[in-house]
């Protein structure tokens, strides 16, 4: 009978839902039945009672709900785990919810945790994105794009969240595996102007770096509703946080091994793993504004990044919000052109109330505006970045920074 349920199931997603909520079991009926590929197998009961004999035999993946503020429930949940691997993969959902239940979770290593209400959508999304076997997640090497501020203020994070979005709907069949990685740990925005929840903790991975691996990944990701996945660590602007750099560059490999395109923000302060992350760029852009100090801050940057990383990427200077109006006694075109040279890049349009709306509101500029200046401009530029033969980034970033620490 087993047999006979494996071959009719074989090509079928079956996914295995724990549950004593009846809302929360209705809600799930309705939202996996609609699907003609899903087996939805649903166990009524509570965790520290099926916890030795729940059948996962064949399951894609498994949702348990539970409550995180119970021990019984946490350690039937644990016993759960032991008993079954990471395979398939598990996905929690629960009422209550702390930091002490997230470390408790990500210690056991479940593949991802939701809080109740969860939309059907975001359900359907988790389990998506943890049923992907190993065999399915070969290693590949993303091209990365890093964003680096030549001076406060410039919109370095603007145009990196809407360089990743274009990045996202780049594929000829479908969306491109994209993933924005906010590395300001201290004052990051890119969260904030998404509207997101920024879910990676760099301090609990620090003491052991080596548990950073994909499972764990997928715990720290925040999803936007376009697909893009976002890394971001809650603000702490009242602390100087400085990581192990080992902790760092985990992370980066993992992403640069799992997504198509990688878009990375970076802060203005120079850290020990800077050099790691430039290092591994395939574009690297140097983002000021069209003033005398912004335009003289990138002119040295530039230099300082050529002579710290030698046959590194070339930096690329973007002069973000550039007006050439007639008449005015600003900046014109030629006037960037001969401070910058040649690694002056792209000017990108000023349209503040634009900006300030999307942000306001935690969605694309394109949204409030189709076909917008700043997008179209941004198309440009990232159309002529793609046909430049793009870094080796076969070193892997864990390599990258023992070379850059020994320089």
């Amino acid at each position: 009978m087993l047999m006979g349920r494996s071959k009719q199931t074989a090509s079928k997603t079956r996914v295995v839902v724990l549950t004593a909520d009846a809302d929360f079991e209705e809600s799930v009926k309705a939202t996996f039945s609609a699907g003609a590929q899903i087996d939805l197998t649903v166990v009524t009961g509570t965790m520290p009672e099926v916890a030795e004999t729940l059948d996962v035999e064949g399951a894609t993946v498994v949702v348990i709900d539970l409550d995180a503020g119970r021990a019984d429930e946490m350690q039937a949940l644990q016993s759960f785990v032991s008993r079954i691997g990471t395979r398939p993969p598990v996905v929690v959902v629960t009422q209550t919810f702390d930091a002490d239940a997230a470390r408790t979770l990500i210690q056991m290593r479940v593949a991802d945790f939701l809080v109740k209400p969860v939309p059907p959508l975001e359900l359907v999304r988790a389990c998506a994105r943890v049923a992907k076997t190993p065999a399915s997640d070969e290693s590949k090497e993303a091209k990365i794009y890093t964003f680096l501020p030549a001076v406060g203020g410039a919109g370095v994070t603007t145009l990196a969240i809407q360089t990743a979005l274009l990045l996202l709907n780049s594929g000829t069949k479908g969306p491109a595996s994209t993933c924005l990685v906010d590395l300001n740990f201290q004052q990051g925005a890119c969260a904030d102007y998404l509207d997101l929840e920024p879910r990676l903790n760099p301090s609990e991975i620090e003491p052991s770096p080596e548990r950073l691996d994909r499972q764990l990944l997928e715990v720290m990701l925040s999803y936007h509703a376009s697909g893009l996945a976002v890394v971001a660590a809650p603000n702490r602007p009242a602390e100087m946080r400085s990581f192990n750099p080992d902790v760092v560059t985990r992370l980066l490999d993992l992403v640069s091994t799992h997504f198509d395109y990688v878009v990375f923000d970076m802060p203005r302060t120079w850290f020990s793993w800077t050099d790691s992350v430039l290092l591994g760029s395939n574009n690297l852009f140097i983002v000021s504004e069209a003033t005398v100090p912004g335009l003289r801050h990138a002119k040295q940057l530039v230099a300082a990044i050529d002579e710290r990383l030698g046959d590194g990427p070339q930096p690329k200077v973007i002069v973000n919000r550039f007006e050439q109006k007639m008449f005015s006694s600003g900046l014109r075109r030629c006037d960037v052109e001969q401070v910058l040279g040649a690694s002056f890049v792209s000017g990108i349009p000023n349209d503040y109330a634009l900006v300030r709306e999307a942000i306001d509101r935690g969605v694309p500029l394109d949204s409030v505006k189709p076909g917008n200046k700043i997008t179209t401009q941004l198309k440009k530029l990232i159309a002529s970045q793609a046909i430049t033969p793009a870094v080796s980034s076969a070193m892997p970033l864990t390599k990258k920074l023992k070379l850059s620490l020994a320089r």
